[in-house]
């Protein structure tokens, strides 16, 4: 545990910009192809409304997030130009914030509220969707998983921001 009066954990601590959805995606079924959405909506017992994988984890894998530049990154581990978030399979892709410093925090999501749960790993599936090498080009950009504090509805645009500590 960082003692809280150390420089570091100050750091940590400090201000950090808001992100912003830019894609919402459903997976109505394991395997199935993911459905697009405009806006959504999270509940605080279930996840993420429509999304097949919703409350089967107790709620600390409620919804996945992942940043628009990690997308980036992962394409050119590839050797490709671009690489489609849904094949990721994470639920909401974020851009202009890094989601690692929401650890250890809640954040707003348009009207929902979330806490951080964990990093999201790559899966096997990685090598499925993008050929030998896909599981290492996704190690350490992910993502993370995050629980439903407070359910609500979210839109593409809608902002993500870090909560203060005595903030739900």
């Amino acid at each position: 545990m960082l003692n809280p009066a150390s420089p570091l954990a100050r750091l940590t601590e400090a201000p950090m910009l808001p992100g912003r959805i830019v894609w919402i995606g459903l997976r109505p079924a394991r395997r199935a192809v993911m459905t697009v959405a405009d806006l959504a909506t999270l509940d605080e017992g279930q996840g993420l409304v429509g999304d097949h994988y919703s409350s089967r984890t107790g709620g600390a894998r409620h919804v996945t997030l992942i940043q628009q530049e990690h997308l980036a990154a992962i394409a050119s581990y590839l050797g490709l130009t671009t690489v489609a978030p849904d094949l990721l399979r994470r639920n909401i892709v974020v851009a202009g914030t890094n989601l690692l410093a929401l650890k250890n925090h809640r954040f707003s999501l348009g009207e929902a509220v979330l806490a951080w749960t964990g990093e999201c790993h790559p899966c096997s599936r990685m090598e499925e969707a993008f050929g030998t090498g896909g599981y290492n080009a996704v190690r350490g950009h992910g993502g993370i998983t995050a629980q439903v504090i407070k359910g609500g509805a979210i839109a593409v645009g809608d902002e993500l921001e870090r909560l203060a500590a005595n903030r739900a």
